[in-house]
């Protein structure tokens, strides 16, 4: 019934909510500019044209004139940024990147003989809640399994450390991690999307997480030398988590932050796997012998 109920929720984050602009999108000339495009290009022959020249692959990803708009107009005003000497701004909550699979298919706009960068970023790169505009579901669905995330490796950690030996102990600390996920989501979906208290949340549980498997790996490393993996694998995360903190404009306007971090997390599945095999291995063993004294 519990998982249904979070099943329920996770349908329920279709449902928009508010959220707050970036300073980009906030910029006059931002504006004027997305209206300019709008009025040109997305009604009538020119929607038209567009929809006839859009590549079949930038179709299936929903992208649309309104976007194609937003991506021009979003480099206008970054161009004009850095030109002046000033720090790059976020767009709709995100920074500006580009992409080689996606080609401008709006006619360029005579905007006092500026040169406007041609799009070239999916949808995701846009898909953030303007002041007026809520936040999409795939956003909101990211958000809400990251926690889920965060919240399983508790469970893990707490049925490795404690739960072996007591099933009922597990049972109900599943269903309190359960409650509290529904909660969580309940409150995100249904009262307010607050960023600010999701990030801390999902902080503080991962503060939790952290200190748990740290402690259970000090306190076996003597008995059980493969939990320096484990141990290495929560710091090394914790490391990475720092450039979602310290979060800055995109390298080469391809890597934000938050792409160096999966990045940076591709070599520590690896080692969490091994860990998992040494630690499975021990177990089986264990278990093994102790049939053996029985």
């Amino acid at each position: 019934a519990a998982r249904t109920a979070l099943l329920l929720l996770l349908g329920a984050a279709a449902a928009p909510s508010p959220a707050r602009g970036s300073q980009g999108d906030r910029e006059p000339l931002y504006r004027e500019c997305l209206s300019r495009c709008e009025r040109h290009n997305c009604s009538g022959a020119a929607l038209r044209n567009f929809r006839a020249r859009q590549p079949l692959y930038m179709g299936l990803t929903g992208w649309s004139c309104h976007d194609d708009c937003k991506y021009e107009c979003m480099w206008l005003t970054v161009q004009l940024y850095v030109q002046g000497g000033h720090r790059v701004p976020q767009f709709h909550g995100k920074w500006p990147l580009q992409s080689c699979c996606h080609r401008g298919s709006v006619p360029k706009l005579g905007l006092g003989g500026c040169l406007i960068v041609e799009p070239c970023m999916p949808w995701l790169s846009l898909s953030s809640a303007s002041p007026d505009t809520p936040t999409p579901p795939p956003q909101k669905l990211d958000y809400f399994c990251a926690s889920a995330v965060v919240l399983h490796s508790v469970y893990l950690c707490c049925v490795r450390t404690l739960g072996l030996q007591r099933p009922a102990l597990i049972s109900i600390f599943r269903a309190f991690l359960l409650l509290f996920l529904a909660c969580h989501i309940s409150y995100l979906t249904l009262v307010r999307f607050d960023y600010g208290y999701n990030m801390a949340a999902n902080a503080v549980i991962g503060l939790l997480n952290v200190a748990w498997w740290l402690h259970w790996c000090l306190q076996n490393l003597p008995q059980l030398p493969h939990v320096w993996k484990c141990a290495a694998v929560v710091l090394l995360l914790q490391a990475l988590a720092l450039l979602e903190l310290l979060d800055f404009p995109p390298l080469f306007w391809v890597l934000d932050a938050h792409a160096l971090w999966h990045i940076g997390t591709i070599p520590l599945n690896v080692l969490f796997y091994s860990f998992l095999m040494d630690d499975s291995l021990y177990l089986l063993k264990a278990n093994s012998d102790l049939f053996k004294v029985d």
